[in-house]
């Protein structure tokens, strides 16, 4: 048996004579359509209404659908396996994503629909079980709370002595980030930590010399 034949019975008739029947597609691209739902309804429940992007969810609730029918045509011929290849090659994604989970739930969503076209569909389910109850568990970690940002306008160029003592009596801790001193008076910024915002700002606005002042705060996150 020549070296050619034995390539050709371990490898080419593998991929020749893979029989899919119609009853295995329809079973296959069922549980996973399932499973894309799924996907889809933990993506709507979980996102922030700030970066929620419905188009993103339907693609996440087609996109197992797709991948299991490529796995399943690949898994018929190598010529089909070799084009699928050369095609998908060619792709290439250029949207910006906005909150990284949603690189969680792509990479979720092909990797629900590479499982299920291989027709593992327990590993599928415990999967996606397991991932939504790690997602679910993490969110209930207290995530810390950033600082305020203090912006004050003053036309007290000596203005800072007295800021810093008003600071201690309403804040946990304070940093100067900005003094910006001009011929018309003082500029800062102070990034602070405290639970008595509106009394702060009352405070500063009392100040002698002070014409404008802003607490700003953001929904980022902070990290220690």
């Amino acid at each position: 048996m020549s070296f050619k034949d034995v390539f050709k019975k371990s490898v080419l008739d593998g991929f020749v004579q893979s029989d899919i029947s119609s009853v295995s597609v329809i079973a296959t691209l069922s549980i996973t359509a399932l499973l894309a739902l799924y996907i889809y309804a933990i993506y709507r429940l979980t996102s922030r209404s700030s970066f929620y992007n419905r188009d993103f969810n339907k693609t996440l609730g087609v996109m197992p659908i797709i991948t299991a029918a490529i796995v399943l045509a690949m898994q018929s011929s190598i010529v089909i396996s070799l084009g699928m290849v050369g095609a998908l090659s060619i792709v290439r994604f250029r949207n910006a994503v906005k909150d990284p989970m949603d690189l969680l739930y792509l990479f979720w969503s092909i990797g629900i629909g590479i499982i299920c076209g291989a027709r593992l569909y327990e590993i599928g389910i415990i999967t996606s079980l397991a991932v939504t109850i790690v997602i679910f568990l993490l969110d209930l970690i207290p995530a810390a709370k950033p600082p305020y940002l203090l912006v004050l306008n003053s036309s007290d160029r000596e203005l800072e002595p007295a800021l810093q003592e008003l600071l201690k009596s309403y804040t946990k801790s304070s940093r100067i980030k900005s003094r910006n001193l001009t011929a018309q008076g003082l500029d800062m910024i102070v990034e602070v930590r405290t639970e008595k915002g509106s009394q702060l700002v009352s405070a500063c606005a009392a100040l002698p010399g002070v014409e404008s002042v802003n607490l700003l705060a953001h929904d980022g996150e902070a990290r220690f």
